[in-house]
């Protein structure tokens, strides 16, 4: 049979490079450690689990499809109106939507070199053209993405933090992009990695939303609160954007135990610091213990890091990656990401953080 004589996608859908998450497993260990996806390793607030028992009860009932409850949550957790939050099936749905929304066959978006690959698929799957930056160091370069916006660009995409770089833009720098891009070009802050930043010079977004008509600010439930598996996330944009995505997303777009796992989560704040506690000390742990190995690590806020191979001392990435999973560790590749000889690992728990550590040294010296 022609492929003629069968449905056929619209063009570009089959340019699309699917997404592949960070595996799962390790076939033939007994013990694996999964740190290929970010995940936290202190698990869900124990309040978010009692929340999920008690909605699990009544799942025959749809979910309330304005999830008020998590809305109102998100509200009084950041001093926000709960007209501007807009709640997901985690916040890659609204990277979907929002690209859906704003772009067309002949539009642009635009995202840097390292960004998020969601980014990319949603561009195409929307029928526009995707549109790459250069970073300098491993980080977003203002100058750079504002050199790429034309007539056409109607979208940039910022994680800020990134991923998998775990770099991040300062609030001057932000502003600055936002500054240099025409009103009519959407900004969308990607700040899945918010909730683990200290730092002095980073917002994530909140502020630059409240004061612009053109920024957008995405979060997750999927990282520090532990609930990855329930796909909750959640948007702060003007009223204009909430009233246009709105129009376009599924009416019960997030499920019941998410609305109610989510409010628990984010009034824990306690359980939110202790994450933040755990992944400040190992962070720095395993960055000063890696570099010891004579890897390169580019300096990260997130709750991961994106381990170098030296490429003129024959261990590889690829080697490396084969070697680890051997023992249980299982990292993530990121040659998709612009990265061929890079793994990008999750912090973990202790006894995996170490683990990984004097496996690395074991393979760099065998």
């Amino acid at each position: 049979m022609s492929p003629l004589d069968r449905p056929q996608p619209k063009p570009g859908i089959l340019d699309i490079a699917a997404y592949v998450p960070g595996r799962e497993g390790a076939p033939g260990v007994a013990k694996v450690w999964k740190l290929s996806s970010n995940e936290t390793p202190l698990g869900p607030s124990p309040a978010a689990l009692e929340a999920i028992q008690a909605a699990g009860r009544h799942v025959e009932l749809y979910p309330d499809g304005s999830a008020t409850k998590l809305r109102e949550a998100i509200a009084e957790a950041h001093g926000l109106n709960p007209a501007n939050i807009l709640c997901s099936n985690g916040s890659d749905e609204l990277l979907g939507l929002l690209a859906q929304t704003y772009l067309k066959p002949g539009d642009e978006g635009v995202f840097s070199e390292h960004g998020f690959l969601v980014y990319r698929i949603q561009i195409l799957a929307a029928g526009a053209t995707p549109v790459v930056a250069k970073e300098t160091d491993e980080r977003a370069d203002v100058d750079a993405l504002l050199a790429v916006v034309t007539e056409r660009t109607k979208i940039v995409f910022l994680a800020n933090p990134n991923n998998p770089t775990g770099t991040y833009l300062p609030v001057d720098e932000v502003r600055r992009l936002r500054a240099g891009l025409p009103k009519h070009v959407l900004l969308v802050l990607d700040a899945a990695y918010a909730e683990y930043v200290r730092r002095n010079d980073y917002e994530a977004g909140i502020e630059l939303v409240s004061s612009s008509d053109n920024v957008v600010m995405t979060r997750t439930f999927s990282k520090i609160y532990g609930l990855a598996g329930l796909r909750v996330g959640w948007m702060y944009a003007p009223t204009h954007v909430i009233d246009a995505v709105n129009r376009v997303r599924g009416p019960f777009n997030i499920n019941a135990l998410g609305i109610e796992a989510g409010a628990a989560a984010i009034r824990d704040k306690a359980h939110v610091e202790q994450a933040v506690a755990h992944n400040e000390t190992w962070r720095v742990w395993l960055t000063e213990e890696l570099t010891k190995l004579g890897l390169r690590v580019t300096p990260s806020i997130g709750n991961f890091l994106l381990i170098h191979f030296a490429e003129d001392d024959g261990k590889t990435a690829a080697e490396a990656d084969t070697f680890l999973t051997a023992r249980g560790f299982v990292l993530r590749r990121v040659t998709a990401y612009g990265f061929p000889n890079a793994l990008r690992m999750t912090v973990g728990p202790e006894e995996a953080n170490r683990g990984v550590v004097s496996a690395l040294a074991e393979f760099l010296n065998g």
